[in-house]
């Protein structure tokens, strides 16, 4: 039956307009991020797991910052968050800057650390402000929506890495860099690192745009009003939801979510360029297509959960994505490339309805639940390693072996909300 409960009040269309950038903008970095893998592997001749240390700085300050992001919106509002996770990752974008002067691989860890910490405040305060935006059985659709312009930042980030980042590089293979005297393989990497400041230094500036945006619109009284009557207690809380299996496993299933997600990008180009013998840059525009798969699914996915429940949708994306996964790796060709971006489509819709799902009914408590999710989001900062592994000692094809066994993990998730006696209604 289709769900005809109004996605937002009138009163927060405003604030919810706004925060629709923000969704874009943390899309943007991340995807930003997924080429640097294989970027800074080949400029500082590194083995993929020493690059794959982009991806745990990335997605582990995101599990540092997630409980002082919901101590922020507890003691504050949910539009503190915001800005204070826009202005710190502000701050990491501008450190691009140094960290290219330097020619350090430390330096640029150290930036993505602070980038990310602010998006993980950024999200954590954006995604339950969403839902409080209108009725409780709207409130996963509403996700949904929001989280729908995410992939319009996925696909802008994978665009401004395939078109300033990755043709920048220099072709020089690691032998032929060893073989350079020290002159030259300063100018050559110099060259690269500058070509990786660029765009990330222009999504500083853009992040000071939003954030001037927000400060300057008058908060409606649904957000003054956000803090509940008498403080809460972090004890009791944390107590009442690590009592409660059904957020538990959602915590559980979004680690492995996140996990796929991040594993299924990151390595992209390297499959491809093993599957169809390419150079970097093709395998970018392979990415790019995945991410315009997954822009349009999860539009489609959005309008499909006003007929289908959404654990229901959960439970079919992330059975095909395993089949997809388990394609991929024994048929390594082109064939597997189309599979590839396959998974982007049932990508689509799974962050946003876990989150959603796991935290139907907490009421008071999803403030500190919420943070648990976004914590969950240190498994894109673990498997990616673990994938790299695979990929040095296997190859590329076979390291999609992992997030195919992640997204069994979701699947358990969707057969068990849908049998669970407290199973979500939007």
């Amino acid at each position: 039956m289709k769900n005809k409960a109004p996605l937002v009040s009138r009163e927060m269309l405003l604030p919810f307009i706004l925060l629709t950038l923000c969704f874009a903008a943390w899309g943007t970095a991340a995807n930003m991020t997924d080429p640097l893998v294989k970027v800074f592997s080949k400029i500082f001749t590194m083995s993929s797991v020493q690059s794959a240390l982009v991806q745990f700085c990335y997605y582990g300050a995101y599990f540092c910052l997630a409980i002082p992001a919901a101590l922020i919106n507890k003691r504050f509002s949910y539009k503190t968050g915001v800005l204070s996770g826009l202005g710190c990752a502000a701050i990491g974008a501008f450190m691009f800057y140094p960290a290219s002067q330097t020619m350090t691989y430390t330096f640029f860890l150290s930036a993505l650390f602070i980038l990310a910490g602010g998006l993980s405040i950024l999200e954590t305060s954006a995604n339950p402000y969403v839902m409080s935006m209108g009725c409780q059985a709207s409130a996963t659709r509403r996700l949904n929506f929001a989280q729908s312009f995410n992939p319009l930042g996925t696909s802008l980030g994978v665009f401004l890495a395939a078109t300033l980042i990755l043709p920048q590089l220099n072709q020089a293979t690691a032998d032929e860099r060893s073989k350079m005297s020290i002159e030259q393989l300063e100018q050559v990497v110099s060259a690269e690192l500058d070509a990786v400041m660029v765009p990330y230094v222009g999504f500083a500036c853009v992040l000071v745009l939003i954030w001037f945006a927000i400060a300057l619109t008058k908060s409606p009284k649904q957000e003054v009003n956000v803090k509940q009557a008498g403080e809460l207690s972090f004890k009791a809380t944390f107590s009442r939801l690590f009592s409660n299996k059904h957020y538990r496993f959602g915590v559980v299933a979004q680690f492995f979510n996140v996990a796929a997600q991040t594993c299924v990008w990151t390595y992209t180009i390297q499959y491809v360029m093993e599957a169809n013998d390419v150079n970097e840059v093709s395998g970018g525009q392979i990415l790019q297509y995945s991410m315009l798969v997954f822009l349009i699914s999860r539009f489609v996915m959005t309008w499909l959960m006003g007929f289908i429940r959404p654990a229901v949708l959960l439970g079919l994306m992330a059975s095909i994505a395993a089949l997809l996964c388990a394609y991929m790796v024994v048929a390594p060709g082109p064939s597997g490339v189309y599979a590839l971006i396959g998974i982007s489509a049932c990508l689509s819709l799974m962050f946003p309805t876990i989150y959603a799902i796991a935290l139907f009914g907490l009421g008071a408590d999803a403030k500190l639940g919420a943070a648990g999710l976004v914590m969950a989001i240190l498994g894109g900062a673990i498997m990616p390693i673990v994938q790299a592994v695979f990929v040095d000692h296997y190859s590329a094809a076979t390291s999609y072996l992992v997030p195919g066994c992640s997204f069994l993990v979701v699947l358990a998730y969707a057969i068990f909300d849908l049998n669970s006696k407290v199973r979500s209604l939007g």
